[in-house]
């Protein structure tokens, strides 16, 4: 699975003494342990698909982050934020383009707003921006 990976590489930069790595692997491995212990109460798994979801919500988070520390021009933490979002988008699914999200909705039977994003949501999770998918549908 995909968070042995990233277990793997946390060990790998806690022994090269990598901070900005470790530091967001930590991050998304405690993310996913908590999730587990909430999915176990439930009597579920944890899939790929909610790592990638964990990782997607990270960035955005530390996106956040650096915006705030653009607005403080704090650059040695903004290279910090940079070096731990190009550490972890390594592992996001390739995602949808504009093109190829349009080629599906138009594929598809009923074009209705709710089915769409139902269809995009079950079928590519985590692989697609939804926010563009609303887009490219009332661009249609």
């Amino acid at each position: 699975m995909l968070i042995d990976t990233i277990k793997k590489e946390n060990m790998l930069a806690l022994k090269n003494k990598d901070n900005d790595k470790r530091a967001v692997y930590s991050v998304v491995i405690n993310k996913y342990m908590i999730l587990g212990y909430e999915a176990k109460a439930k009597g579920k798994e944890l899939t790929d698909a909610d790592l990638v979801s964990i990782i997607s919500k990270t960035i955005k988070e530390l996106e956040e982050e650096k915006e705030g520390y653009v607005k403080l021009n704090r650059t040695e933490n903004i290279t910090s934020i940079n070096n731990q979002i190009e550490a972890i988008k390594a592992y996001l699914p390739k995602m949808l383009t504009e093109k190829e999200i349009k080629e599906i909705i138009l594929s598809l039977e009923d074009k209705s707003i709710p089915s769409v994003m139902k269809h995009f949501k079950a079928n590519y999770a985590g692989k697609c921006d939804m926010a563009l998918v609303n887009k490219v549908l009332k661009s249609l």
